[in-house]
């Protein structure tokens, strides 16, 4: 699409760059206006949010290089270049998760609560997100004859140009934006502390899941395709990662559920 917004003599500024940050902003912005609504210390939330930042940037390329490491052992400088694509959420998602739990031990927070304050805004985030990944041509689609098809025709994108794609960035891109807006009517209705994140970690690992059919770029698979008769086009490591998700945002909304109702 438009991988490059614009050049400024030797600095050269990525779309993709512009709407990842543009999206982060927005999330903390939310996230704030929330903790203030509830009561919890909005400092503490935008500390919170840069450290999910810089956790998630980190453990998201660390599982995409794990996966991919055959592509980075001739040039291990390749690593440090995330703005040209190779970011796995799940990775990030996880150290994220590490990270928020340490922090939120040392200062005294309540857990789910917390969770519930970001879970709309994570969610948003990815809309926007995604978007870049859009014009920067990674997480591209496969090849398709759909009427919604896209063609990448700027030479410095990431996807293959002059096919047909399946538009896989904005089907995650929506993804995110209807999961963000059912956390939002939600929250009206909310029962119990937790209800929003693990309701989130459900819808995104089925949304997800789904996306993961129309890839077509090169993330790794956890099962190799044709390696089951049952399972021909394979398993990807997201794919792979949103089974269990699955089942333990399912355990713990009946868990947390029961224990308000003691």
């Amino acid at each position: 699409m438009h991988p490059i917004l614009f050049k400024i003599g030797p600095i050269t500024i990525y779309t993709y760059g512009v709407l990842i940050a543009a999206a982060f902003f927005l999330a903390v912005a939310l996230a704030v206006r929330q903790a203030r609504i509830e009561g919890e210390d909005p400092q503490k939330i935008m500390d919170l949010s840069f450290y999910i930042l810089l956790s998630a940037i980190i453990g998201s390329r660390l599982l995409y290089v794990a996966v991919e490491f055959k592509e980075y052992l001739s040039d291990p400088i390749k690593i440090l270049k995330v703005w040209e694509g190779g970011l796995v959420f799940y990775g990030g998602f996880i150290m994220a998760a590490a990270v928020v739990a340490v922090y939120i031990r040392n200062h005294g927070m309540n857990l789910w609560k917390t969770g519930d304050i970001f879970a709309p805004s994570i969610a948003i985030g990815q809309g926007v997100g995604r978007l870049g990944c859009f014009f920067a041509g990674c997480c591209y689609g496969r090849e398709t004859s759909v009427p919604w098809s896209v063609v990448f025709r700027d030479p410095n994108t990431l996807a293959p140009m002059d096919v047909h794609l399946h538009p896989t960035q904005i089907y995650d891109s929506i993804n995110g934006f209807i999961i963000f807006t059912i956390l939002i009517v939600l929250r009206r209705f909310k029962k119990f502390e937790g209800q929003l994140f693990w309701t989130y970690t459900l819808l995104y690992a089925v949304g997800r899941f789904i996306v993961e059919i129309f890839r077509g770029d090169e993330r790794g698979f956890a099962i190799e395709p044709d390696r089951f008769a049952s399972l021909t086009t394979g398993l990807s490591t997201s794919q792979f990662i949103a089974i269990p998700l699955f089942a333990v945002s399912i355990v713990m909304l009946i868990k947390l559920s029961r224990r308000a109702s003691l």
